[in-house]
């Protein structure tokens, strides 16, 4: 008696006696084959692509201000001179570059200087750009050509701006004394950037006129976002135009208050380029601030070190202004 055996499913065949797909061409298992690729969440996957766009703006922060920073500060404790450059070597001297700053003949009319340009130009350019801006609130033909024409003082390059002025101020061939001599307002030019009198009166006008279409860009901002409601029920009130400043506009516009403040302080404790356009510093020191004082160690004598000196007293300045200011504008608005 035969006996009849079932056939077996072979190797490589799956129950229909097809071949398995997860099986090799010969019949053994892939690799792999079966096991699930691990796919990232949604919240890793949104953490990589911010990663992923912020990388490139984090590395250029980081080479192009973070690294120069934290050189500067290095360099304000060595004796950094021209010399370095060829031996490769700034021994570190401490507080050494502060102490010779500090107690040199022309650290205390810098300092000085950069107190009063620094005042006199926050407080004009501040003033008229809230003036401006709450006239250009009014609707009326023609605002929005005049707003566009207030930004070239802001759009022109400073050295331009610099030397456009430099030429209208002459003693001799300027035109604003030509204008003044010709209307017999005055005998002979005045000396408005040779002065020692005048010349830090003159830069911290031309530095005014310089700043204003930034500030009043930022509050013209500012009041576009205070509701027209609010004037309405203060005029049904029987609110003045004061009392509806004084209640309404500035409390609302105290946050763009202390933004345009803050940036105009620390714009303007930097202010080179309008100073050594028009005097370099001169005549006799009168317009000598920090940061031309920076400019004319580092790049005139050589002297990197205390150069950067100066340079980390300008940012501790500017950061304790902010944080000064902050806080007071905090303790005001909670109160």
């Amino acid at each position: 008696m035969s006996t009849t055996t079932a056939p077996t499913t072979g190797a490589g065949l799956g129950a229909s006696g097809a071949a398995d797909p997860a099986d090799g061409a010969d019949g053994a298992p892939r690799r792999g084959a079966g096991v699930a690729r691990p796919r990232l969440s949604m919240p890793v996957r949104q953490r990589l692509i911010t990663l992923l766009f912020l990388g490139p703006a984090v590395a250029y922060m980081a080479l192009f201000f973070g690294y120069p920073l934290v050189k500067n500060i290095i360099m304000g404790f060595q004796d950094y001179t021209i010399s370095t450059f060829f031996t490769g070597e700034a021994p570190w001297v401490g507080w050494g570059n502060y102490v010779a700053v500090i107690t040199g003949p022309l650290f205390g009319t810098a300092l000085m200087n950069t107190i009063i340009f620094t005042i006199g130009s926050i407080a004009g350019q501040f003033l008229l750009g809230l003036g401006l801006a709450l006239f250009f609130r009014r609707r009326f033909p023609l605002s929005g050509v005049l707003r566009s024409l207030l930004l070239l003082p802001w759009l022109i390059p400073l050295i331009v701006a610099s030397a456009v002025w430099k030429w209208l101020l002459d003693t001799e061939t300027g035109a604003l004394n030509r204008l003044l001599m010709s209307t017999g307002v005055v005998d002979s030019g005045i000396p408005w950037l040779s002065s020692t009198e005048l010349a830090l009166f003159t830069v911290i006008v031309v530095n005014i006129w310089i700043g204003i279409p930034f500030n009043a860009v930022i509050l013209h901002g500012g009041l576009q976002g205070i509701p027209e409601e609010l004037y309405e029920a203060a005029s049904i009130d029987g609110a003045s135009r004061w009392h509806a400043f004084r209640h309404i506009t500035w409390p609302m516009l105290r946050p763009v208050v202390s933004v345009v403040l803050v940036l105009g302080v620390v714009y303007t404790l930097k202010v080179l380029d309008v100073i050594l356009g028009l005097t370099g510093g001169g005549p006799a020191n009168a317009t000598q601030i920090l940061s031309t004082q920076a400019y004319q160690l580092s790049f005139t004598t050589f002297d990197f070190g205390q150069g950067a000196a100066v340079s980390n007293m300008l940012i501790v300045l500017a950061l304790l202004f902010a944080v000064i200011y902050l806080r007071l504008n905090r303790r005001a608005v909670d109160e």
